[in-house]
């Protein structure tokens, strides 16, 4: 910029600071161009560069009385256009940490609630698998396997022996054992043959 130059854009924010319209837009074409150019080459996209832009000369209205018309203009623009860069570059980052833990909480909510609702599910099923069972072979399967007792224990209990405890046990597993896989069959072709 050459003396002249410089004299002009002296005047231009002489009258900026008093308020002057007409000189805030002649630096406005100014620089806009050249800041516009610059500020896309960080950012690369042109909807945020022009609203950074914007923004630039808004700050530069507002601070119009704060101005030092000695000092290099195009320095204090490039100044406060870098700065809104790094906020929104800061902004993005922090917008993408707070989305990258939502989603991660959000996962980690709804497997909780699968395996809640899968647990539910099984315990409903076996509910109803033991309530078909035979009559005594159900007392021995809830008194051995739900209520924890020994083999000995459930034979004192139901006055049976070990071995006839041992075999109904054997026999309820393997029953519940088909039950489940049968519900759990039928539940997986229902699934596939509602799939929209």
């Amino acid at each position: 910029m050459n003396g002249e130059d410089q004299l002009r854009e002296r005047r231009l924010l002489m009258q900026l600071r008093e308020g002057n319209v007409k000189a805030f837009e002649q630096l406005y074409f100014a620089y806009s161009k050249r800041l516009y150019g610059n500020i896309w080459k960080m950012v690369k996209s042109a909807e945020v560069a022009e609203e950074i832009l914007q923004e630039v000369f808004q700050r530069v209205w507002e601070r119009r009385t704060r101005i030092d018309v000695d000092k290099s203009f195009k320095s204090f623009l490039f100044t406060i256009a870098k700065h809104l860069v790094c906020d929104f570059f800061y902004q993005q980052t922090k917008r993408r940490d707070i989305e990258a833990y939502l989603v991660v909480t959000s996962s980690e909510l709804y497997q909780h609630i699968d395996e809640e609702l899968a647990y539910k599910e099984s315990e409903s099923i076996l509910s109803k698998a033991i309530d078909q069972l035979p009559l005594q072979r159900r007392k021995v399967y809830t008194l051995c396997k739900i209520e924890g007792k020994s083999y000995e224990e459930a034979g004192k209990i139901l006055g049976i022996s070990t071995s006839t405890i041992s075999d109904h046990i054997v026999k309820a597993t393997k029953s519940l054992k088909l039950h489940y896989q049968g519900v759990h069959v039928v539940s997986m072709l229902l699934a596939f043959i509602f799939i929209p």
